[in-house]
């Protein structure tokens, strides 16, 4: 029997996380860990309960999600967040993902949709459609200075040179939104050959998860 999924909800809507439990609590896989109403609740209780999957709103009272984010992301990799937002009103999403967020969902995703998420991001899996990134990263670029964004892309092209060609193939993968199955596939390699790359791909690149990498190939405006 595989292991139950530990999923703390983070939202200063208290119905919000009422719903979400009802909705994830009726999942076998899934056990609720703990709710939180704010970010620094949040940040004490992912100490003491030890979940797998952190759900977190962005705009909270006491502290906002992007704070406790980066502080949860000073500890380490662990455990897997997801951003849960309404997109098109929330500019912030972007920086959530590069300071250590592992994805974003709509608050209106699909109940089947949420679920499949957070078994994505338990296994390490993107959680981030190309279409979704694609228009995440239009919006947020947008509104952005542009010698900040050309600065940004340089970085970031200096950063991807320092790959092997295989090495930047696999960064292309994980920017299209690949699986690790998906992007074995596309290159003809294993599922194990592709996560080796993977760790060679996150310690060359000095990011935490492979949403940074998908998001500094955009940066690079190499994205597929």
């Amino acid at each position: 029997m595989a292991a139950m999924i530990r999923v703390l909800l983070v939202d200063d809507d208290a119905l919000v996380r009422s719903g979400l439990a009802l909705m994830l609590g009726a999942d076998p896989s899934i056990e609720i860990a703990g709710q939180s109403p704010d970010g620094a609740h949040a940040v004490q209780a992912v100490a003491e309960c030890r979940p797998d999957v952190v759900l977190m709103d962005i705009r909270m009272p006491v502290m906002d999600g992007l704070t406790a984010i980066e502080q949860l992301r000073k500890n380490g990799p662990d455990p897997a967040i997801i951003v849960l937002t309404t997109f098109d009103t929330d500019a912030h999403v972007l920086r959530a993902l590069r300071l250590g967020a592992d994805g974003f969902l709509l608050k209106d995703t699909p109940p089947r949709d949420i679920l499949d998420a957070i078994r994505r991001a338990a296994q390490g899996e993107p959680v981030l459609s190309p279409a979704v990134t694609r228009r995440l990263v239009d919006h947020v670029t947008r509104s952005e200075e542009i010698p900040e964004y050309e600065r940004r892309s340089q970085t970031a092209r200096q950063a991807l040179d320092t790959l092997t060609e295989r090495e930047r193939e696999v960064a292309l993968a994980v920017a299209a939104g690949m699986s690790n199955s998906e992007a074995g596939n596309a290159l003809h390699l294993s599922i194990p050959t592709v996560k080796t790359y993977m760790s060679r791909v996150l310690a060359k690149l000095h990011c935490e998860n492979r949403v940074q990498v998908a998001i500094l190939v955009h940066d690079a405006g190499l994205a597929p």
